[in-house]
């Protein structure tokens, strides 16, 4: 008789006992193909969605193998339709493909006539397709294959894209390992990806994704363009792609608001590529500017709306997208799917960590209490004024201060969201703060100064969120975010997962004032790192953290 700690429900929802001897393991299990919904103390809910079913499908999954993981897993026997609605969903991965004849033609084919018939005849398709060859097969708009997937998942056809891609201009790369090696994950992240030439590696922070990409670039060997979220970011590409390949400076470019090089390896800002002028976007002649065979997109799950349409357009090069969550707070997820292609490797956080690659951390809640004057305030403000009044209450400034007192000499990140708030804080804590106003030259000069330890405390905006590597950072203390964004909320813990020479466990705190919306954000932030097997631990303000 199963005794496990799952409950599978008909509405393809998953319940989790969180107590449970075989929660951590169900959890693992569960990530490849689930994502969770709610997570409060004693049982977390799951739901398997379709794009997820079809992203462990891209990965080597099979329908089988996610059956047995809820059987294995259930405390009573599940519902035999949410087995079969598996089966049918993982089923129509693949059964639309695209191709490419003898003459390079670009073909939309099937192993089941109705299927294609009926998506031939929807309404978004049929401008897309140009005629029907005898084989039953459709040709494409040469220009249409990332629209036309677009379009095929929304109906809920994803179509598998074997259509391959351009070689690129041929450029010699080549890992440069004589100091260290691929870790055994990262080699099977770059091995899944050269296999399909298209798709997205999700890794923790800290868990070296910058390298995949380098191995990734190792593998094709030919002109690569990389996207990335601002110009540290950048720099800290470049750094990693000297010291790690056989690349040198005159083979990488920078392409930001700061320089515009165009070399074999161009590393470019999606600001930059987003940036209008007489409106219309004055940077695009980059995508073509050389015949790149590989497209790098960093911090992919950050992928502004305007490169979403640019990719469709880019379906021909392989391309790279490179996370630590596929969650994206704008419900895009499918257009990653279809566009970047579907996830190709993922690693748990917590596996990662157990092999000793990424820092253990210790997640908190610390709840504020404002006082009777800030309570009416807040009970008198509008719905769009409550969320800022809680999250920039006085008390959090205090509570920051004990924080520090308790943690020093240890090297710590105050993070939030608004200006006025870090100033204050920055002010007050008599440290450097570090914002989108901040030059980059005094970025990186601040950024050193706190790897090197001249600097223990930095107060950062949403800037530091990404792809800064600050390895000895074992304290965050987040006063303040963008509403309830999981994503955000993991890009933060992410700033403290590099392994420290210290060896300290990090601490990640976030401080939240009671009975508000700042509450009920926190717990929507806390889902996705629920998901991954890290859990809070509330604590008052006013009671020191043991």
């Amino acid at each position: 008789m199963p005794d496990g700690p799952l409950i599978v429900q008909s509405d393809r929802t998953v319940l989790l006992e969180v107590a449970h001897p075989a929660a951590d393991a169900a959890r693992h299990a569960l990530a490849v193909f689930a994502e969770l919904e709610r997570a409060p103390e004693h049982v977390h809910t799951y739901r398997i969605t379709r794009l997820g079913l079809w992203n462990a499908r891209a990965a080597g999954h099979t329908a089988a193998e996610i059956n047995a993981t809820l059987a294995e897993y259930a405390k009573f026997a599940g519902p035999a339709t949410v087995s079969a609605e598996i089966d049918e969903t993982i089923g129509r991965y693949g059964k639309l493909v695209i191709e490419r004849d003898d003459e390079g033609a670009l073909l939309l084919r099937s192993t089941d006539a109705a299927v294609l018939t009926q998506m031939m005849r929807a309404k978004k398709v049929a401008p897309l397709l140009i005629e029907r060859r005898d084989d039953g097969s459709q040709v494409i708009e040469p220009w249409a294959r990332g629209q036309l997937k677009q379009e095929l998942i929304k109906l809920g056809w994803p179509a598998d894209d074997l259509a391959g891609f351009t070689p690129g201009t041929p450029h010699q790369i080549d890992l440069d390992e004589r100091d260290w090696h691929l870790r055994d994950y990262q080699q099977q992240a770059v091995d899944h990806f050269a296999a399909h030439g298209s798709g997205v590696v999700v890794l923790p922070c800290g868990a070296g994704k910058t390298l995949v990409g380098a191995g990734a670039m190792a593998a094709v060997k030919t002109n690569t363009l990389i996207l990335v979220t601002n110009t540290v970011s950048a720099r800290q590409w470049r750094d990693e792609l000297l010291k790690r390949t056989s690349l040198t400076d005159d083979e990488i470019g920078e392409y930001s608001g700061l320089v515009k090089e165009v070399k074999p390896v161009t590393i470019a800002t999606y600001q930059i590529l987003t940036s209008k002028r007489k409106g219309s976007y004055a940077h695009l002649e980059l995508l073509d500017a050389l015949d790149w065979g590989l497209v790098v997109y960093d911090e992919v799950h950050l992928l502004p709306a305007p490169v979403f349409k640019l990719t469709a357009d880019l379906q021909a090069r392989r391309r790279l997208g490179l996370t630590a969550t596929l969650v994206r707070e704008d419900g895009r997820e499918s257009d990653v799917f279809s566009l970047i292609g579907p996830k190709r490797f993922d690693a748990p956080w917590k596996e990662i960590e157990a092999q000793g690659y990424i820092s253990p951390a210790e997640c908190f809640e610390v709840r504020v209490d404002l006082p009777f004057e800030e309570r009416m305030e807040y009970a008198a403000a509008g719905d769009d004024e409550r969320y800022r009044l809680a999250a920039t209450a006085p008390a959090k400034l205090d509570a920051t201060r004990r924080l520090i007192e308790q943690h020093k000499g240890e090297r710590i990140l105050v993070i939030g969201q608004y200006l006025d708030q870090l100033e204050a804080l920055s002010e007050e804590l008599g440290a450097p703060s570090i914002t989108g106003a901040t030059p980059v030259p005094e970025r990186e000069r601040l950024f050193q100064a706190f790897r090197d330890g001249e600097e223990k405390i930095l107060v950062v905006s949403k800037v530091a969120n990404f792809s800064i590597d600050l390895p000895e950072a074992s304290v965050a203390i987040q006063v303040s975010g963008l509403f309830g964004s999981r994503q955000e909320e993991a890009q933060r813990l992410g700033r403290l997962l590099r392994p420290k020479q210290s060896g300290l466990t990090a601490s990640f705190y976030t401080l939240v004032a009671r009975d508000t919306v700042d509450q009920d954000f926190a717990q929507n932030r806390q889902r996705f790192l629920a998901e991954q097997g890290y859990s809070y631990s509330i604590l008052d303000a006013e009671v020191p953290a043991a």
